[in-house]
């Protein structure tokens, strides 16, 4: 016999990211960096300067309280990740991407922009590769 699922309130008009999505996040992007192949030191960086020991607890599994900027830091990464999967049929290709010259970066790597440690570096990796899949 079925039963039916008890439906879940929406809330469309809060973007908010809640505390379990972000670290559900942070696992995420995580385990996106060791396929990146990126340093520890690279790792923080990227996450706006994250310290070292907070980013090996987080491989641990460890992860504590997440602000803002990080949730929204995470979310951007999730969304370069995305974005890549939609360009490359090839895994291993879309995440070679991030460590090649591009025109669009004036000959930089999409890492290197990023590195920039700015969420603002996220965006424009972000926004080049939603325009290249037609998200505009």
């Amino acid at each position: 016999m079925l039963q039916e699922i008890p439906r879940t309130q929406a809330e469309p008009h809060n973007p908010r990211i809640t505390p379990e999505e972000a670290r559900a996040a942070a696992r995420a992007v995580v385990n996106l960096f060791a396929r990146w192949e990126l340093t520890d030191e690279e790792a923080c960086e990227i996450l706006g300067g994250l310290s070292l020991r907070t980013y090996a607890r987080w491989k641990k599994g460890e992860i504590g309280r997440i602000d803002r900027d990080l949730a929204t830091r995470l979310s951007l990464l999730l969304g370069i990740h995305k974005g890549l999967r939609y360009l490359y049929r090839d895994v291993e290709q879309a995440y070679r991407w991030v460590r090649k010259p591009n025109a669009v970066f004036a000959g930089q790597r999409a890492l290197d922009v990023m590195l920039g440690g700015s969420i603002f570096a996220l965006q424009r990796v972000r926004a080049y590769l939603d325009a290249e899949r037609g998200g505009w």
